[in-house]
């Protein structure tokens, strides 16, 4: 096998890729099957992205992808170049928490945190979409985000607390 050969076997496996994380542009070379939660996690130190069940079912590893609330353990980093990437890292304005990190805290919605990232994240994305939106519109948004502590009350509070709508 000679180098050329060598090189275009390599390429088949790693890809060079640019992502927005969080507002800052990043670059690299990854395996083209290295998932979006093993970069953000591994490469970049972005550790609230959490590993639960590894198949979408738990919503432990929500980011927000190009506005939308989605599972990074189900994409691989490949399937993202270009993309704009906000973790829970990304909230935080100059150490000032974001009025959804307040609220959590406000309504004692954080209690053994896993799940508290991808809570967080999903509210956020309802949020920049519906900025009022009903119990129900909460409910059905969080449906894919799995909490073993709260029972949800107090998750649905603080989101209704951020926009306003808590009594």
């Amino acid at each position: 096998m000679n180098l050329d050969t060598v090189l275009a076997k390599k390429e088949e496996f790693e890809k060079k890729i640019r992502i927005i994380v969080n507002g800052r542009e990043v670059e690299m070379i990854i395996p083209t099957t290295e998932r979006l939660l093993d970069t953000l996690r591994n490469r970049l130190g972005l550790t609230s992205v959490k590993e639960g069940c590894s198949s979408g079912e738990c919503g432990a590893c929500t980011i927000i992808l190009d506005g939308k609330a989605v599972c990074s353990c189900l994409l691989h980093t490949v399937q993202v170049d270009g993309s704009s990437i906000v973790t829970l890292e990304g909230l935080a304005d100059n150490g000032k928490l974001h009025p959804l990190q307040e609220a959590f805290i406000k309504a004692g919605a954080v209690q053994c945190g896993y799940c508290t990232p991808g809570m967080i994240l999903t509210a956020k994305a309802l949020l920049d979409k519906n900025p009022k939106p009903t119990e129900e519109e909460i409910i059905e948004a969080i449906s894919g985000n799995l909490c073993r502590c709260t029972g949800y009350v107090k998750i649905i509070e603080a989101i209704k607390i951020a926009s306003g709508a808590a009594k």
